[in-house]
């Protein structure tokens, strides 16, 4: 499975990130006292999702073998009307696909890995060194 790893310094709130090989930086946003010198850490759980979401469309179409040019997936963190965290996603599908074809790559996109594991819950245990 995934791993990584995070290290932040005394430094206002710019942290290192290594996942999969590749360095990313996190941050806050200048408002809450971070550089802005990346992502927040809800942005990076919509970088997830998002990824997840187009790289499972894109899978499922080339398998398919249907016309599908291009996927496009924004998102939006905000909250329900009662209260409760939501995430608005909406799906542009580009290219000579029908509307079964799109209603059925809708349905994928609440199948994928991620879409699954966030709706599921995930369990964190936490050691201190």
């Amino acid at each position: 499975m995934a791993r990584g790893t995070a290290h932040i310094g005394a430094d206002s709130y710019t942290t290192q990130i290594e996942v999969g090989g590749h360095a990313l930086t996190g941050d806050e946003p200048a408002r809450n006292g971070g550089q802005n010198a990346g992502p927040a850490p809800y942005e990076y759980l919509l970088a997830g999702l998002g990824a997840c979401t187009a790289i499972t469309l894109r899978m499922y179409a080339d398998r398919k073998q249907w016309p599908v040019t291009a996927v496009d997936v924004a998102m939006h963190l905000t909250h329900a009307d009662d209260g409760a965290m939501l995430i608005r996603r909406t799906l542009t599908i580009s290219g000579a696909v029908d509307a079964a074809q799109k209603a059925r790559m809708a349905e994928i996109a609440e199948k994928t890995p991620v879409t699954l594991t966030l709706k599921a819950g995930l369990q964190i245990d936490t050691d201190v060194m």
